[in-house]
């Protein structure tokens, strides 16, 4: 796995950053590409959920986590490679 990134995005107006791995952003990256939506906005969507004790960075690893596991046994497999 990669070294943790410090990427910084506008969302709702407003400038915030997030700290993930490159796998986690082209997962990300992917999904927004799939849905036709700016990551910006899969970003935003997912800062929007409720969570307790967590920041963005977690969430955006708890949403690609549970991306995975939605897709099954053999969704690692086909994840962009980097």
């Amino acid at each position: 796995m990669s070294a943790i990134k410090k990427r910084s995005i506008s969302i709702n107006g407003h400038r915030t950053s997030y700290s993930i791995e490159d796998e986690f952003q082209a997962v990300l990256e992917t999904r927004a590409k799939e849905l036709n939506l700016p990551l910006a906005r899969i970003i935003a969507d997912i800062d929007a959920i409720p969570r307790h004790d967590s920041g963005l960075s977690s969430a955006l690893r708890v949403f690609v986590l549970n991306l995975v596991l939605k897709a099954g046994p053999t969704a690692a497999l086909e994840l962009p490679a980097l």
